[in-house]
């Protein structure tokens, strides 16, 4: 059963729906770890596109909440490149360290419907006891009865998970991948706020999609699985998720998928190669198989010159590798 929520929050979700009820919401939320890779620019490419397409709006939402792991000047440098490949965003950029406020009053409501136990599981016991198999995927619910207190152990405070009902969670998906997961065998109780006290990442994108009132979200295939818990969040928030469309990594010609973490090379590699916007945005549009390699144009070119239903294609269709030595224009 959803929670009772008190009636600022209340407001703030009503106001989320009627937004998409007015049509087509989408956003791109890239955190400020590093410098956007390729991968990251297809996928804003491809969020703008369907929002431009659609007459619809399209936020650009900064996920910093994960302090530790935010580089100075990074988001900066996200909204310059988007900026000079014309990818412009519609009304003030959505930075979730300024949205702390209603994450903490989310979790109090979840706290006081009793949804939320308290965990003092810690990473490493989790995965010491899935050994040798990798990190535990869903959680057993050692505390779930109880048995641990809200305060610090040990010097050590715990996490808050929210209590998932035995059910199925499902969501509406363009991938073409069925998108529904089994909450107790498939996607466990979720932390929603951890043990540093960070309010956790499926809350906030999944009440941010709500109040921002997203209509659509294009990621990457590896987010997937996250779509499970965040519908969950949604839920006992008493809301529908927006449709999601998680589209296939870029890889390199090892079959690789790009990361920040290991440098994979973003627009200061291709400005360095001799690259332009033009020469860029042709050079992800290639790669969705939407123009002929070596095309040169800008975005809104590139928009002038689509339908929704050449985007819809793709849905099944694998997406291009980047080859090796690949300039700006070269598939």
């Amino acid at each position: 059963m959803p929670v009772t929520l008190p009636q600022h929050l209340q407001a703030q979700l009503q106001a989320g729906l009627v937004r998409r009820q007015q049509g087509y919401r989408g956003r791109f939320a890239p955190s400020p770890s590093g410098a956007l890779h390729r991968g990251n620019l297809r996928t804003a490419l491809l969020s703008w596109l369907q929002a431009r397409l659609q007459g619809g709006e399209w936020l650009l939402r900064i996920d910093d909440l994960d302090r530790p792991r935010n580089r100075p000047g990074a988001d900066d440098q996200i909204l310059a490149d988007l900026r000079w490949l014309g990818l412009v965003w519609d009304g003030p950029v959505v930075r979730q360290s300024q949205r702390r406020g209603l994450y903490a009053s989310v979790l109090s409501s979840l706290r006081r419907c009793g949804r939320l136990y308290p965990c003092g599981c810690s990473r490493r016991l989790l995965a010491d006891i899935s050994a040798p198999h990798g990190a535990l995927a869903v959680y057993p619910g050692f505390c779930r009865q109880g048995g641990i207190g809200w305060g610090p152990r040990q010097g050590r405070l715990p996490s808050w998970r929210l209590r998932l009902l035995d059910a199925t969670l499902s969501w509406p998906e363009d991938s073409g991948r069925h998108g529904s997961l089994e909450a107790a065998s498939e996607v466990g109780d979720v932390v929603l706020r951890r043990a540093d006290g960070l309010v956790a990442y499926h809350l906030a994108t999944a009440v941010d999609e709500l109040t921002l009132g997203i209509t659509a979200v294009v990621r990457g295939e590896d987010l997937w699985a996250s779509s499970g818990p965040q519908v969950a969040v949604m839920a006992a928030l008493g809301a529908m998720p927006p449709r999601y469309w998680h589209v296939p990594l870029w890889r390199d010609a090892r079959g690789q998928r790009l990361s920040k973490r290991d440098g994979a090379e973003g627009l200061e590699g291709l400005r360095q190669s001799g690259g332009d916007a033009a020469s860029v945005i042709g050079l992800l549009a290639a790669s969705l198989g939407l123009v002929p390699a070596g095309t040169r144009l800008s975005a809104e070119e590139l928009r002038q010159q689509l339908q929704l239903s050449d985007l819809l294609t793709m849905v099944d269709e694998p997406l291009s590798p980047i080859p090796e030595g690949a300039e700006p224009g070269e598939a």
